[in-house]
């Protein structure tokens, strides 16, 4: 863990902890160190969330990035994993979301992605900090290798076209809730329903800046399960503000977490005979109730650190293809290299329309 940058990026309150200064030296320098050895110019992504602060640190970065020479393709409001999409599919040398994740408004991120669209490894975080503290100089760009920004929503659209051509069937008569938490998943959760068919109802999809996260989401998953009750829903999917989280609501307002959501996902997929080594990762917080029932039906474990970092490293060292948090951050390596609550809503889907069963029956052996 780094000065600045801990597990999940450099997070704190804006203008207090994380400055439009920081975010200036941070474009500075990765503007710099993945264009230094290249002949043309170094490609860089950025997504944000709805935070008011989003913009700000936005242009702070690119006016950084640019100095440096890089040129930015700009995303817009986003969710997280589809930065890490388009950095691993188009070609791109790092990817920049700007998010606190589940936190108040007031707070926000940094997360750097590394050109695989895996979080930044931890040598080069470490001398971004440096740069921060001012143990190294770099050049600024001139004339014609100044970089520029891009306007690329065509990106988030493609995610979008990614995430609809992963549905196995239509969701056509099924009545689904989400609650898209104020955050970057208000953007696309519904055109995705919506396009396979389903009877959606949403809310908390109306962000005006400081509402995020507030009292909604994935982290206030009660207006959901009233929600979801009092409009007869089969299902409900709730998100965090950078939608790399989901919490599900079962058909009678039960709360499905990250926990089941493992089991029920684990067990169909080990069925399928697609589950590699027929086990599932999960961190020190699952619960006991989790195991039990993996025992029952002969679904191995492994455990890790709590964060979705140490699921991921356990997952790829080992070949394994599902692992999560309790907390909804669920990661199917075949499709992503990071927590996806909008994909992990659509393989819970699969689950529910493949076996013809409702959500709460998938989940009532926990």
């Amino acid at each position: 863990m780094g000065k600045y940058f801990g597990t999940d990026g450099f997070r704190g309150e804006a203008n207090v902890d994380l400055t439009v200064e920081h975010a200036y030296q941070v474009g500075r320098f990765l503007g710099w160190y993945y264009g230094k050895d290249k002949k043309e110019k170094c490609k860089v992504v950025i997504g944000k969330d709805t935070r008011r602060s989003s913009y700000m640190f936005e242009y702070s970065l690119v006016a950084g990035l640019t100095a440096s020479g890089a040129d930015v393709y700009l995303l817009h409001v986003t969710t997280t994993p589809s930065v890490s999409y388009v950095v691993r599919t188009e070609d791109f040398d790092c990817g920049i979301m700007i998010s606190a994740s589940h936190n108040p408004y007031y707070d926000n991120g940094i997360k750097l992605i590394n050109s695989k669209g895996e979080k930044m490894d931890e040598e080069t975080i470490l001398k971004v900090e440096d740069y921060i503290d001012g143990k190294l100089e770099i050049p600024m760009a001139v004339r014609d290798q100044i970089g520029c920004t891009v306007d690329y929503s065509a990106g988030r659209n493609r995610y979008i076209g990614h995430l609809i051509s992963l549905a196995t069937r239509s969701f056509k008569d099924m009545k689904i809730g989400l609650d898209c938490a104020n955050g970057s998943s208000s953007s696309i959760a519904k055109s995705v329903y919506d396009a396979l068919g389903a009877k959606t109802y949403v809310i908390s999809n109306e962000p005006d800046g400081v509402n995020i996260n507030t009292n909604c989401g994935s982290t206030h998953i009660e207006k959901l399960q009233a929600f979801v009750k009092e409009n007869n829903l089969d299902v409900g999917f709730a998100y965090d503000g950078d939608a790399d989280r989901c919490i599900a609501v079962d058909e009678n307002g039960n709360v499905v977490d990250g926990d089941l959501i493992l089991y029920v996902c684990g067990k169909y997929l080990m069925e399928q005979g697609r589950l590699a080594g027929n086990t599932i990762v999960t961190t020190v917080m699952s619960n006991l109730g989790l195991y039990k029932a993996c025992d029952k039906v002969g679904m191995k474990y492994e455990q890790t650190a709590v964060g979705d970092k140490y699921v991921y490293e356990n997952m790829m060292k080992n070949g394994f293809v599902l692992g999560g948090e309790q907390s909804g951050h669920i990661i199917f390596s075949k499709h992503a290299r990071t927590g996806d609550g909008i994909l992990t809503s659509l393989m819970l889907m699969e689950v529910i329309m493949e076996k013809k069963q409702s959500l709460g029956k998938l989940c009532s052996e926990v």
